[in-house]
């Protein structure tokens, strides 16, 4: 949290004029700012200056997974190890047509770079409104913006009104998601076997059967030393899957260190989230990450999260019950998947995970 050294300086007013404008970040950028209003600003410590050196990520070729035998073992151990110790994975060959990426990619850019009256109408903080674009203004007093404007999208038991969806990218929205609800199939078998369980166990309990596609625009910016683009944190979800374009930006936290993760054309990122290391009580790993604000731009994200359905959603969720034992006991409590989302926002940015919150107290 970041407190104005001047006294005098309103931050609630500035938000609201900002939010007001309903343009987001690129409102900024297109008016021609030059310096960064202050309730963007990053506290120092957490602008850390980034590594140098270039983290070369698990990358897991999914060529022949589905035909099983030899080939479908190879690729759940190599699963196994990258959510394992990594929590993070590149994933090629993943089924994913390139032509459909970057249709999407274009789309969510076009939907972005709309004049303001034709998006304003879906300017909402409402996590409510299923179809939103907004700006991540803060909620609570002296949290600090980020330099990114965000379409989201959220399918509910897969379904999602497609009239809901803006026409200058509904097109490509449905058929990326197509894609990304084949692809979580795959993915929740794999990590299943990966687990020790058969390759239906995490279909059966229903924990990534939504998606929220967070559609991201990062506009270039004229101090991108002083804020982010997405602070330090880990996801609230089981899986997130993930596709950039090729400006970079992505950094990951590894021993204790900010590492870059560059982009790879045609690949996939695949992000253990929270929960997923809860029901496997560690033995999957969720990692906190950031993405830097840059000079160059704009950048754009598509971040696919797999939340539970909503039937699944009603139900507590806790580490899988085969999974323990004796010399292996339940790391974590019960709890809602509504009660961890609902935690971040009495804490904001006071907090990066909520796992030590849930955590069983020895």
């Amino acid at each position: 949290m970041v407190v104005p050294s001047n006294e005098h300086y309103d931050w609630a007013k500035k938000v609201k004029e900002f939010d007001d404008t309903k343009a987001g970040v690129k409102g900024l950028v297109d008016a021609g700012v030059a310096k960064i209003p202050k309730f963007f600003v990053h506290p120092a410590e957490s602008l850390r200056a980034p590594s140098e050196t270039t983290l070369e990520l698990p990358t897991i070729d999914f060529e022949g997974v589905e035909s099983g035998g030899a080939r479908r073992k190879e690729v759940v151990e190599e699963i196994r190890t990258a959510a394992g110790k990594w929590g993070f994975f590149r994933i090629v060959n993943h089924g994913v047509p390139l032509h459909i990426m970057d249709a999407m990619l274009e789309a969510i850019k076009r939907f972005h770079e709309q004049p303001v009256e034709d998006k304003m109408h879906l300017y909402s903080a409402d996590s409510r409104q299923r179809v939103r674009f907004n700006s991540n203004v803060p909620q609570r007093e002296y949290d600090s913006a980020c330099w990114r404007d965000i379409l989201t999208c959220v399918f509910h038991d897969d379904q999602l009104d497609p009239d809901a969806i803006p026409l200058v990218c509904r097109k490509e929205v449905q058929e990326y998601v197509k894609c990304m609800i084949k692809l979580r199939e795959i993915m929740a078998e794999l990590l299943s076997e990966a687990l020790g369980f058969s390759s239906d166990h995490l279909s059966r309990i229903e924990c990534m059967k939504s998606e929220a596609l967070a559609c991201l625009y990062y506009p270039i910016c004229p101090e991108p030393d002083k804020t982010l683009g997405t602070p330090k944190h880990s996801n609230t979800t089981f899986l997130t899957l993930l596709m950039q374009d090729t400006i970079g930006g992505l950094q990951i936290l590894h021993d204790n260190q900010w590492v870059d993760v560059p982009p790879v054309r045609g690949a996939l990122i695949a992000n253990i989230g929270d929960l997923m290391q809860v029901i496997s009580n560690d033995k999957f790993i969720s990692v906190e990450h950031r993405v830097l604000a840059q000079p160059v731009g704009p950048r754009i994200l598509v971040a696919s999260f797999f939340t539970p359905s909503l039937r699944a959603g009603a139900k507590p969720f806790a580490p899988i019950k085969e999974i323990l034992s004796d010399e292996n006991p339940a790391i974590y409590r019960e709890f809602l998947f509504k009660e961890y989302y609902e935690y971040y926002k009495t804490k904001g940015q006071d907090v990066t995970s909520a796992l030590p919150h849930f955590r069983i107290n020895e």
